[in-house]
């Protein structure tokens, strides 16, 4: 396998043997290189994550050796628990995996390959330019693909003779198609392998190997807390080629050997033996959804030795790996000061949360469902947490803070009584009372008690997007001030990392899925509760319940959350009326003042605003509340504008109003759109934009009037033929291109590529939604 050669063929380039000219390699090495851009421009951006069609990863070439397969990752009603096709990890061989199912997708046989096949289709069958896609062909994420196998592509084609690829999306360019045409018709050949890297590389990850690998016990405990935080990381060099990755493994071989993997379903599953901590290659193209970077070389080294080593901390025996063991991630690592576990994971906040909602959950309505369309996160100082400061705290409270996982083998009812009713309630009455001594003995919380990123970190104020089925994170407060805010802590920040990421399985079934996704709702709550602390006391039963409202939620609220502390004060001396935006615009002033206080297009006033003759200016009366036309919009729009000689890109996020988060089905039950709003983000953030926006910079001021004018879905679809681009418009790949590279210049090394499946199609409504629309608008 080519990930497993990468490091060894250090050695072997020493070898001596038949090498090519160097020309005749660069050329070689040149055009690859340029299949590649092609594959990653053309057919990564719906083939790259797990809910790639058909299972069918174009993203290396490991992936389309592994080809297809009929059965899908992504099924929210399976009682059994999917077999897991992980590339890289669940097989090794091409033949290991047709033993899974998957099948040829690049052997021509005797005739085109499927491949190519498809590729001829997308190009022989071109929809109508400019216009919406036929009312047959069917777009959504989640729907029922055919998957043809070799001999059934001609069928396939019959049935569907608009099913070619690109799927319902304007023709390639011509020299792309010509380039992909010769690739498939050559065997899909895959491209050399990597170089090998420098000395310095190989010296570095030796050492970072080496710090893993150590065998006295602490040193041993270290490495397993740090593995299971950084298992989905693509691992950055300190100072390495901003394109190249490493994951850590652990593997059954040792330094200098070809890594082999221990797959695991979670990374504190039992290994079933000996294993080496490894560090390898992230082999192939990167897409955004799934790129969470870590830095990693000497300086972070240091870093765990300040954390870790310093502390005069003892272990006498290794605890075991288990559900049972990720279940309760507080008690697995308690011998390590909790100082430094919080400390670890407030040093890459970003990282952390980031890695909630991207990863291996690629498609996640009913996952994402749990949280605001937009709300914005800090977390409690150190110094301010019990769980940090009183080690009786979490000795008490241990015993009552397992997460599901932890008792995955037993009934769905007693893991829906135990862990998502009892143990979060108990938790709650345990925590509200031990800070109210606290507050009554040394005074209620203060601005101080929110972590200021030891006066260098932005990290410490984030604002996390949701949008449908994906959601995002950034540094800073961004947009309006919102509906709700979270605080996090350390009991909280870890077990939500071990809740939605360590112990999550996107191959779990179905009571997996709802467990994880009805404990997530009491973490949820947990952080609004400790943002509601920082306010007065007599308003926080009032502003909890403007975020429950409507049907059943009463019934919910005290089936999973116990009461209020609305007794103790805070140290907080409010001047306004507005005690929620006072303290969060507050935490933007108090030191080190990392962030700005106002944001130039969505929260400011008078001169701290964009100049209206910027088009950043011209953007903001998009931001204006009420907003009628928002609710037509789509979760994420990408707005390219076209200036003499400069080309800016926004984004334009929808933001939902909803009456509660609660539950999770019926979510259009609980849609407030006379509510919705727009926040206006300079650059393109989300790994899934849903449609483009391009114009010149002169026509701005005209597409902001027709949008705050737009009142039905009409109005919305003429702004999209004057100004949108839809799949099958002619520019619809330079526009996509012309994104991507304001991304991948906007930051090298956090850039990835964007993912097209949820890329919309705006059509007319049919006459029963025209109606509904209508007494909508009427109401």
């Amino acid at each position: 396998m080519r990930l497993a050669l990468f490091i060894v063929c250090a050695i072997a380039a020493l070898a001596p043997g038949p090498r090519q000219p160097v020309a005749a390699q660069e050329t070689a090495l040149a055009g690859h290189a340029r299949i590649e851009d092609i594959l990653a421009k053309r057919c990564v951006v719906c083939h790259g994550c797990y809910d790639a069609p058909c299972q069918l990863k174009l993203s290396s070439a490991d992936g389309w050796a592994r080809g297809a397969s009929k059965q899908k990752v992504y099924d929210s009603s399976r009682l059994e628990d999917a077999p897991m096709t992980r590339l890289g990890i669940d097989a090794q061989t091409v033949p290991e995996w047709r033993r899974k199912g998957f099948f040829d997708v690049t052997a021509s046989g005797t005739g085109p390959s499927v491949l190519e096949q498809l590729l001829r289709a997308g190009r022989s069958n071109i929809f109508k330019l400019g216009a919406p896609l036929p009312e047959d062909i069917e777009i959504s994420p989640l729907r029922k693909n055919a998957c043809p196998m070799p001999g059934e592509t001609g069928d396939y084609l019959k049935e569907h003779p608009q099913g070619g690829m690109p799927f319902a999306m304007a023709p390639l360019p011509e020299d792309d198609y010509r380039k992909l045409i010769a690739w498939a018709e050559d065997g899909a050949p895959a491209p050399p392998e990597p170089k090998a890297p420098a000395d310095d590389v190989l010296r570095q990850l030796n050492a970072l190997e080496a710090f893993f690998n150590r065998q006295d016990l602490r040193s041993r405990l270290v490495a397993r807390f740090v593995y299971e935080h950084l298992f989905l990381a693509h691992l950055h060099l300190e100072g390495d080629d901003p394109r190249r990755f490493f994951r850590l493994i652990r593997s059954r071989t040792a330094t200098g050997q070809p890594p082999e993997e221990v797959p695991s379903r979670r990374p504190f599953d039992d290994p079933g033996g000996p294993f080496h901590y490894r560090l390898v290659p992230v082999d192939g193209i990167i897409l955004h959804k799934e790129h969470m970077v870590y830095e990693i070389g000497p300086e972070r080294l240091a870093r765990y030795r300040a954390l870790f080593e310093k502390d005069d901390w003892q272990i006498d025996t290794l605890p075991p790996y288990s559900t049972a063991a990720g279940g309760n991630p507080l008690s697995t690592f308690s011998a390590i000061p909790a100082r430094s576990r919080y400390q670890f994971l407030l040093d890459d906040a970003l990282y952390f949360v980031r890695s909630f909602i991207r990863g291996p959950v690629c498609y996640g309505q009913v996952a994402v469902n749990v949280i605001e369309d937009r709300f914005w996160v800090s977390f409690l100082a150190p110094e301010a947490d019990l769980s940090v400061t009183d080690p009786s705290f979490l000795e008490q409270a241990i015993p009552i803070l397992e997460l599901p996982v932890a008792q995955s083998d037993s009934k769905i009812t007693e893991r829906l009584e135990s862990y998502l009713r009892l143990g979060p309630v108990r938790y709650q009455d345990f925590r509200r009372a031990r800070y109210a001594r606290k507050f009554r003995d040394h005074g209620g919380p203060d601005y101080d008690h929110i972590w200021d990123g030891d006066g260098r970190n932005e990290d410490a104020r984030l604002t996390v997007y949701r949008n449908f089925s994906s959601a995002s994170v950034v540094t800073g407060f961004v947009g309006s001030i919102p509906e709700t805010a979270w605080v996090i802590d350390f009991p909280l920040f870890e077990r939500i990392y071990y809740n939605l990421v360590a112990g999550f399985d996107v191959f779990g079934n179905v009571e997996h899925q709802l467990t994880t996704r009805i404990y997530m709702d009491s973490l949820r709550r947990e952080g609004e509760r400790i943002f509601l602390s920082f306010m007065p006391a007599e308003l926080r039963k009032p502003l909890h319940a403007s975020w429950y409202r409507g049907p059943l939620v009463s019934v919910v609220n005290r089936w999973g959350e116990s009461a209020l502390d609305t007794r103790s004060q805070t140290d907080i001396t409010y001047e306004t009326a507005f005690p929620k935006s006072e303290f969060l615009s507050g935490l933007l002033k108090v030191p080190p003042r990392l962030w700005p206080e106002t944001d130039p297009i969505n929260r400011c006033r008078g001169a701290a605003c964009a100049p209206a003759d910027t088009v950043a200016g011209k953007l903001r009366p998009l931001t204006a509340q009420p907003a009628p036309f928002a609710k037509f919009l789509p979760d994420i729009s990408v707005l390219v504008v076209d200036g003499e000689e400069t080309r800016e890109v926004f984004t334009l996020v929808h933001d939902m109003a909803h009456s509660n988060v609660a539950f999770i089905f019926n979510e259009d039950l609980r849609r407030e759109p006379e509510n919705d709003s727009v926040t206006v983000v300079s650059g393109q953030f989300s790994s899934y934009p849903n449609l483009f926006f391009r114009m010149p910079a002169d026509r701005v001021g005209e597409f902001v009037r027709l949008v705050t004018e737009i009142r039905s879905q009409k109005d919305y679809l003429d702004v999209v033929a004057a100004f949108g681009i839809r799949r099958s418009d002619a520019r619809f790949w330079e526009s996509y291109d012309l994104i991507q590279e304001a991304l991948n210049a906007r930051d090298g090394i956090q850039a990835g590529l964007l993912d097209l499946n949820r890329y919309r199609d705006p059509k007319a409504l049919d006459p029963i939604e025209r109606l509904l629309e209508f007494t909508f608008s009427v109401q």
